[in-house]
């Protein structure tokens, strides 16, 4: 249903190595470097950052979450602390979680920017 998310930020160039490490653990690279823009993804861009310098910070109430699906567990906890080493913060460790839907293993961050960025891997499927 979605193709690509695209997100905001004010330092490019420190949410670009931000992103380099903490998407590796999902097995997403950086794939597209352009002026103003950077996409991430294992095929093609999925996941983009857009420079936007005069753009005011992130409230943490903004509602915005974005959640990457990954094979296992372990993708999980290595998301969560390579995120923590290269800057981020976390918004929930990581654990099992339930769903309306089912069980499932997630890890919350918060980028250098404030984003929420989730990795989650499912433990029943629905």
């Amino acid at each position: 249903m979605i193709d690509h998310v695209s997100i905001a930020v004010r330092d490019l160039d420190g949410c670009g190595r931000f992103y380099d490490a903490v998407l590796t653990t999902l097995g997403h690279v950086r794939l597209v470097t352009r002026p103003g823009t950077i996409g991430f993804g294992k095929k093609y861009p999925e996941f983009w950052l857009n420079e936007r310098r005069a753009m005011t910070p992130v409230d943490a109430d903004t509602g915005t979450h974005i959640c990457f699906r990954t094979a296992s567990t372990e993708a999980v906890d290595a998301f969560h602390a390579a995120a923590l080493h290269a800057g981020g913060r976390s918004d929930g460790a990581p654990g099992p979680r339930q769903a309306t839907l089912g069980a499932y293993y997630a890890a919350f961050i918060r980028d250098p920017e404030g984003n929420k960025i989730e990795a989650a891997t499912f433990l029943t499927q629905p």
